[in-house]
């Protein structure tokens, strides 16, 4: 006998095709291969990777560049040459129907029709205190971002951008959002609070809140794998390194504290922004220099960091790198501040954590710069950490970087933040 399936669906608030597209495919025996598309939207550009869910195979990635300019989309599949195409992009929108055409293309595609494509993975920046894991975006979660748009001015509305232009041109496809703060919403008030007035953190949210996130998730729930740690016993640091850079301490599985703060701009000193420092400065340059709060706040986030204190000799650690063995000491006195000042944050979170079990390296200038691992690790000698020299020249792969002795292990883990996404789509939907 035919067994008959009856489904009542309510929805309050909420866009019902994407629903509707979802449970056709799920009951359509199609959720076993399904095809991730992650997508990253800046305010003028545009990553994506197009991720096979049983596999976890990128099957191509790209980048549209200069969206609102003049426009070029470059893009890989997994198995063929980059393809660059030059075309007007005058908004998301356009660019995101462009990357469309090169997945389904007969020449350079990966796909033969959109139908492929079972979910959109967004990477969404600022959650604030709403949102505490990944969601289904509806127009109730698009509102709650947009209220969080003021944390994040210049990221939101971009990522949202996005999200719109999707749902426009693929109606009956899941969008999940993926936050860049959600990891770190298990940081409890002794390390998320300021010590300002109560009343702004009850009437403007002012708090940490953390970035980066889904990177910080990825790798140490990687490392607790790798080197075999009980998730329920363990205290692990991630150390993401790039241009922007953060600290994470996760005890359990579950961050203790990070690095930035309300924005970005806390923390570490990176390519550009100036970290950590007296706010006091703000009000004395703005007198000193005759600028504006707002000239003042561009010169800490874009004119600041190794960029600044190298005088201007560049935020990439390669030119600095090779600045500082030609004899330029402004490039070799930013690079010793930059691990001198992660150094320290690693001390202050074996500290929170009352020990730790692995101190891990990743994102570019993490899994790619030994000179500034051996920095920072020189730091490190009192409690037994102990760098394998050969083993540190590593350059964006898996390994451990500690001798066998060591008492803490260090590693170099590459991140992977659209296969992050793509898990967290797989997962919500699952």
């Amino acid at each position: 006998m035919e067994k008959n399936h009856i489904f009542i669906l309510v929805i309050c608030r909420q866009q019902a095709y994407n629903y509707i597209g979802y449970f056709y495919r799920l009951f359509a025996g199609r959720r076993e291969r399904m095809k991730v598309l992650v997508i990253n939207c800046g305010s003028s550009s545009l990553k994506y990777q197009l991720i096979d869910a049983e596999t976890e195979q990128a099957l191509a990635v790209g980048l549209c560049e200069r969206i609102g300019i003049d426009g070029r989309l470059n893009h890989t599949p997994a198995d063929g040459e980059k393809v660059v195409i030059n075309k007007d992009m005058p908004d998301h929108e356009v660019a995101i129907r462009m990357v469309l055409d090169a997945l389904v293309n007969d020449t350079y595609g990966v796909i033969k029709e959109l139908k492929e494509i079972d979910a959109v993975g967004h990477r969404l920046v600022h959650g604030g205190e709403k949102f505490s894991s990944s969601v289904i975006i509806d127009d109730e979660v698009i509102a709650a971002v947009e209220e969080c748009n003021p944390l994040a001015p210049l990221h939101n509305p971009a990522n949202l951008i996005g999200v719109r232009a999707c749902e426009a041109i693929m109606p009956g496809v899941p969008n999940i959002g993926v936050f860049d703060t959600a990891f770190h919403q298990t940081m409890g008030p002794v390390a998320y609070m300021y010590g300002l007035p109560h009343e702004y953190y009850e009437k403007y949210k002012v708090r940490r809140y953390g970035f980066h996130g889904t990177s910080h998730s990825f790798v140490s729930k990687r490392a607790i794998e790798m080197l075999k740690l009980d998730p329920d016993n363990s205290k692990v640091i991630v150390c993401h390194l790039g241009n922007g850079s953060s600290i994470s301490a996760v005890k359990n599985g579950k961050v203790v504290d990070t690095s930035m703060g309300m924005t970005p701009m806390e923390g570490l000193v990176m390519g550009t922004r100036c970290g950590d420092m007296d706010p006091t400065i703000v009000e004395y340059l703005a007198h000193n220099l005759g600028k504006s709060l707002e000239d003042i706040m561009v010169i800490l986030n874009k004119e600041s960091g190794v960029y600044g204190l190298s005088g201007g000799v560049s935020s990439d650690f390669r030119d600095l790198d090779a600045a500082s063995n030609e004899g330029n000491e402004k490039a070799k006195l930013a690079v010793e501040v930059f691990s001198y000042r992660t150094a320290k944050y690693i001390g202050s979170y074996i500290a929170a954590m009352n020990g730790v079990d692995a101190i891990i390296f990743t994102a570019g200038l993490g899994e790619n710069n030994a000179v500034v691992r051996g920095q920072i690790l020189e730091h490190f000698g009192y409690m037994g950490i102990t760098l394998d020299q050969e083993a540190n020249k590593v350059r964006g792969e898996e390994k451990i970087i500690s001798t066998p002795d060591s008492k803490v292990t260090v590693a170099v883990i590459p991140t992977n933040e659209e296969l992050a996404i793509a898990r967290e789509t797989v997962a919500l939907l699952g």
